[in-house]
């Protein structure tokens, strides 16, 4: 076809007009542990009736417990290790166990504590608070700091023979962080 030189310059070809898209499907409510995770990221319990919402997730094959005791108070708790008992076999470093366990109080970060159970399992404690309302991803970030500040005190219990047996930790997934069911 041939366009007559004086013909005057053609409009410029308009573009297509974008289509709205559709409305994505209804997406079912995101879960973390005990909690409903709103849109916002703010965190609901699933079980209003129950009281604390816990948590409980694994680190370096120990179990964790995370608890939501009232607006923005967090309670965080390990089961770091054991007191190998005088029945067991190796059981000679029970003194440096005691010893090294007795070292972690001084050390500590501030509110936290350290005991020792009945059944000389050895259990951190510390709390920390949360933005309120409490958010899915404050309360990831405050999983993670206790996990990662528990490291070398399981590392010293460890290397005192108070740690966990090899083959428990390698059972539990040790070096993974998981969700505990419940």
């Amino acid at each position: 076809m041939l366009i007559p030189a004086d013909a005057p310059p053609a409009a410029p070809a308009r573009p297509a007009e974008p289509r709205s898209p559709a409305p994505p499907p209804a997406a079912a409510p995101l879960t973390l542990g005990p909690f409903v995770v709103g849109e916002d990221g703010v965190l609901a319990p699933r079980a209003p009736h129950r009281h604390p919402p816990r948590l409980r997730f694994a680190w370096r094959g120990r179990r964790c417990e995370a608890s939501l005791e009232g607006p923005g108070e967090l309670r965080l708790a390990a089961t770091a290790g054991r007191i190998p008992s005088t029945a067991e076999a190796g059981a000679g470093g029970r003194g440096a166990a005691f010893a090294a366990l007795g070292a972690l109080g001084p050390t500590l970060p501030p509110g936290w504590r350290v005991a020792l159970t009945p059944d000389h399992r050895v259990r951190f404690e510390a709390r920390a608070r949360l933005a309120v309302p409490a958010t899915a991803t404050g309360l990831i970030a405050a999983l993670v700091g206790f996990a990662l500040a528990l490291d070398p005190y399981l590392d010293r219990l460890d290397s005192a023979g108070a740690g966990w047996p090899a083959a428990e930790t390698a059972a539990s997934g040790a070096g993974r962080a998981k969700i505990w069911p419940g």
